[in-house]
Formats: C-alpha cells, sequence, structure tokens
C-alpha cells in the first residue's frame, strides 16, 4: 500500500509540473482551435489532479498510510459534466497528517475549502439544506438579499431591453408535457402525480406555458418580437447522487426569458440576447466561452429546419465577435443553442446563460401570428434566454469568486455600525436611517472596545464600518472606516446615505475605493 500511494504522489506531482508547463505558455501566441484546445487539455489535467490528491488524502485519512491521522474521508457522486448518461466521479475529501503530504498540497485543499460556497454559506448565515427536503435550499434573510438583489438586477435589464415580465402555473396537465414533446424526452425528470385521475408534473421549464400564453388570442406581426420574462420555480428529479450544494438542486428558479419572432429577425434577437450577458458579466468581472451546440441524436423536427436553425446562430456568434466552438450533439431535442461557460475562482468552467433557437414548439402548439397582408398562417420562431441561468447556481458561483467578499451592491452585510460607550441611542437611529435607506445594516451594542468590534466586523465581511462616539454624536456626524483599510472619514450622515446611494446604483465592483469620491461630477462605473 504504501509504495502504491508513493506511486500516486509522484503522479501528482508530474500533473502538477504538466498544468505549470501549460499555463506557462504564451497564449497569445495560440489561436482558435489551438488555444481552446490548450485550455481544455489544461482543465482535464486540472481534474486529474485534484481526483488524485484527493484520493491520496482519503487512504491517508482511512490509516493505511503510514504516520496517517485525522478525520474520516468525506465523500459525494456527481455525473461527469452532469449528463447521466456518462461515469460517475467520486469526490473525496479528508484529512491526513503524513510524510508523503507536503505542505503545499495542504495549502491548496485550505485555500479550496475557503473558495466553496458550501462553507461559505454556513459561514456566513446564507443558507442551507435539510434532509426533508433534498436538493432545496433554504435561503435565510442574508443569502435572500443576495438571491433577489441578482433577480432585481436582472429585471432592470429585461425591462431596458423590451421584456415583459409574466407569472405562469407551476403545475400542469400531463397533456401539455405530451404536447411539447417534453414527456416522451424528459418525464423521467419531472415530478408527476395524479390529481383527480389525471396525471398532472411540476413544471421543469416555463416555455410549453408561453406558448399557452403567445396562443390565448390571435397575434399581429405588429406585436413582434414579443418578448416574455418569467423567474417562475422551477422543479427537476434530479437523482440524488448528483446533488451538490446550490450548483445542482431540485427547486431552483431561472431568470427565463422567450421571444417570439419573425425569421427575417432572428439574428437581431440573438444578438441582442448576446450583447445582454456580455453587459451582465462584465458587471461581475467574468470570463465566458461561447459554444454551438448542435443537433443531438434524439430529435424534433427535420434535418432542413435544424440546418437552417443552426446557421442563424453560427452567423450571430460570427457578427458578435468573441471566440466560439462546436460542441456537436449537444443541443436541446427541440433546437440548437449557444451555451456560456463562466470560469470561477478555482479556474473551472460552469454553464450558466443558454440561447436556443427553436422551430419545433410554435408547429407542436400551433402558433400562428396574422401577417402585413392579413394572413393567419404564419409561424413564429422562438428564441430561449437566460443570463445567469439558476439563479441558485449563480449565487454559488459568485460565493466563490468572491471567496465570500462580497461587492457592495451584493453584500449581506453592507455597514456595520459601532456605537461608543454612552452613544447606544444615536447607533440605533444611524441603523434606522441605513435600513430605511434600503442597506443591509446592523448596530454592535455590545460591551467591548470599538477597536475589538471593528476587527469582528472586517472579519464578518462588512463593507464598512460606521464609528459613532460622542463627537458624532454632538456634531451629528458618522466616521466611516472601509472593510480592508485604515482610512476614516467623518461626515454627516445625509452626505454618507448619498453615496452609498450611488454606490448602490452604479454597482461599483470596488465600492471602498470610490467611497471618498465627490458624489456630484462622477463618472459612471463602466460594467
Amino acid at each position: 500500500m504504501a509504495q502504491l500511494l508513493a506511486g500516486q504522489e509522484g503522479e501528482v506531482r508530474r500533473l502538477s509540473q504538466v498544468i505549470e508547463r501549460l499555463q506557462s505558455k504564451d497564449e497569445e501566441l495560440l489561436v482558435g482551435s489551438d488555444l481552446q484546445s490548450l485550455r481544455e487539455e489544461n482543465e482535464k489535467l486540472k481534474y486529474r489532479r485534484l481526483h488524485l490528491q484527493r484520493s491520496l488524502r482519503a487512504e491517508m485519512a482511512r490509516g493505511t498510510a503510514p504516520h496517517s491521522a485525522g478525520p474520516g474521508p468525506q465523500n459525494s457522486s456527481i455525473y461527469w459534466e452532469g449528463k447521466s448518461n456518462m461515469e460517475i466521479s467520486e469526490r473525496i475529501s479528508g484529512t491526513a497528517r503524513t510524510t508523503f503530504l507536503d505542505s503545499n498540497i495542504q495549502k491548496e485543499q485550505e485555500e479550496t475549502n475557503n473558495f466553496d460556497h458550501r462553507n461559505i454559506g454556513r459561514e456566513q448565515e446564507l443558507f442551507f439544506f435539510h434532509e426533508l427536503s433534498p436538493g432545496s435550499c433554504f435561503f435565510l434573510p442574508r443569502g435572500a438579499f443576495i438571491y433577489n438583489t441578482l433577480m432585481s438586477f436582472i429585471q432592470l435589464e429585461n425591462r431596458k431591453r423590451g421584456f415583459n415580465e409574466v407569472v405562469s402555473p407551476n403545475i400542469y396537465s400531463r397533456r401539455l408535457w405530451e404536447m411539447s414533446g417534453h414527456w416522451q424526452h424528459c418525464s423521467h425528470n419531472m415530478f408527476s402525480f395524479d390529481v383527480e385521475k389525471e396525471m398532472f408534473a411540476l413544471k421543469p421549464m416555463n416555455c410549453p406555458g408561453h406558448c399557452l400564453m403567445f396562443s390565448h388570442r390571435p397575434r399581429s406581426w405588429r406585436e413582434l418580437p414579443l418578448r416574455f420574462a418569467d423567474f417562475g420555480v422551477l422543479h427537476r428529479s434530479e437523482p440524488s447522487e448528483t446533488l451538490n450544494g446550490l450548483t445542482r438542486v431540485r427547486r431552483f428558479e431561472q431568470d427565463d426569458g422567450h421571444i417570439f419572432c419573425m425569421i427575417e429577425q432572428i439574428e437581431e434577437e440573438i444578438m441582442g440576447c448576446l450583447d445582454f450577458l456580455r453587459s451582465v458579466y462584465g458587471v461581475f468581472g467574468f470570463t465566458f466561452q461561447l459554444k454551438l451546440s448542435t443537433r443531438p441524436d434524439m430529435f424534433l423536427g427535420d434535418l432542413n429546419t435544424w440546418n437552417q436553425a443552426e446557421e442563424h446562430l453560427k452567423c450571430s456568434l460570427d457578427m458578435f465577435g468573441e471566440a466560439w466552438r462546436l460542441s456537436a450533439g449537444d443541443g436541446a431535442f427541440y433546437g440548437p443553442k449557444i451555451d456560456v461557460d463562466v470560469k470561477d475562482a478555482l479556474g473551472i468552467y460552469h454553464q450558466c446563460a443558454t440561447i436556443q433557437l427553436d422551430f419545433q414548439l410554435p408547429i407542436r402548439f400551433n402558433l400562428t401570428y396574422v401577417s402585413k397582408d392579413g394572413v393567419d398562417e404564419n409561424r413564429p420562431v422562438i428564441i430561449h434566454r437566460a443570463v445567469l441561468g439558476s439563479l441558485e447556481r449563480m449565487v454559488a458561483i459568485l460565493a466563490e469568486d468572491y471567496a465570500g467578499k462580497w461587492p457592495f451592491w451584493l453584500s449581506p452585510r453592507q455597514v456595520l455600525v459601532v456605537a461608543g460607550p454612552g452613544c447606544e441611542e444615536y447607533g440605533r437611529r444611524v441603523c434606522q436611517e441605513l435600513t430605511g435607506a434600503g442597506f443591509m445594516a446592523d448596530v454592535d451594542l455590545d460591551i467591548g472596545s470599538v477597536p475589538y468590534k471593528k476587527k469582528n466586523s472586517q472579519l464578518a465581511q462588512y463593507n464598512f464600518i460606521i464609528e459613532v462616539g460622542e463627537k458624532e454624536k454632538v456634531n451629528h456626524t458618522v466616521n466611516v472606516c472601509m472593510r480592508d483599510n485604515k482610512e476614516h472619514v467623518e461626515q454627516s450622515l445625509a452626505a454618507t446615505l448619498e453615496q452609498l446611494r450611488w454606490l448602490q446604483q452604479q454597482r461599483a465592483p470596488r465600492a471602498q475605493e470610490d467611497f471618498q469620491l465627490p458624489v456630484r461630477g462622477r463618472v459612471d462605473a463602466k460594467p
């Protein structure tokens, strides 16, 4: 066993050297498929190295390695690439102290744990899961603030881009899913049940319901493109072994959108969707990859329609100007799609946004509109669009990308008021002003020195700490300290509120640095 473990450790070291060599190459000299191949190989090596390291630690934690000690391992499983027809990948973690482990591996494990969104969620009291509702997240008040802020952000952007928000039912008859084709292709991923001798199911997606909304009255060409947005709750019956924190759940919401348009409007609408996601991802500082996913083995419709749809997406991607790659056979059963993967803090890509072109559902639901010449036999095309994708998954990605240090506009702990002795009532009033203005603010009235309270607030990742003592109480001012430095700014509470409102509205990524700038005359932060 010792010889086997030594061999595994050698493999870990070899893979680490390969990764370093790959990363040291000048990517500027590589373009197109060469650059993509390098990145993909790098990602595969990272996964393989991590798997070897965790397997090695698990063996040591079980006591099979010499001089090992520590708690037993923990494990979870997930299908490779999230596909149920792929083999299961086992995640094994544990801790050990042994001569086989060097300090670099231990340090990497600690850093990985620090970035884990499940640990961040627990430590910051954002969310939790319970065995009585597996795969469904309980968002606590601070986590709900992040969740709702993300939703409000997209709702505002939707309105700017002509999307109208709708609310649709959660439960539909099996007949709807048979009409859409979902029952034939993915009923195994749906929660279904009998109601008065008829089969119903919780919706796993919104598109069939939006088709009913489109068809509930005659439509004119003047209404197109018609853009619906929906944040309805979705449920998918994911196998228990694939559930993984917020990244794989059974109950979720997504920033769903459906565009009903004419064929000649397709490319313009897809370009609008691509610009939408680039604008939003710019706010978060994300880098992303684009993939064109084409016809799968099991599909609806005829080949000519599919080829036409894929060509529309290719043209839009080429006009967009960003690099993209082909992912053959990964399209939805009803149409090809553009998948967008964002890169997290650990260098791992997650699929979030999607843009799907659908010629099939309008046929299956017999959707028509009246053309300019008065003919009511024209078929619209549906573009399925999500930017953040699952809000749950996006919270996980952001938590790990920011390592728990949330930007001010998203932060569940924006301001802490620290009141000195005898100033508790003034501290309460300042906190009430802040919360009344819509900020996540708390007041610390516990006994203890102000420096001690400040230190605790910085560890808790409050963006701003407001100190109030006798001087501030008399002058009706506040003393503002930033999270990551020791600079203090004394000013009126009104001026502080005005600056915080500006930072909130601009979604400033470096709010602490921008705080002392004068509010008027500033250049708006670029997304």
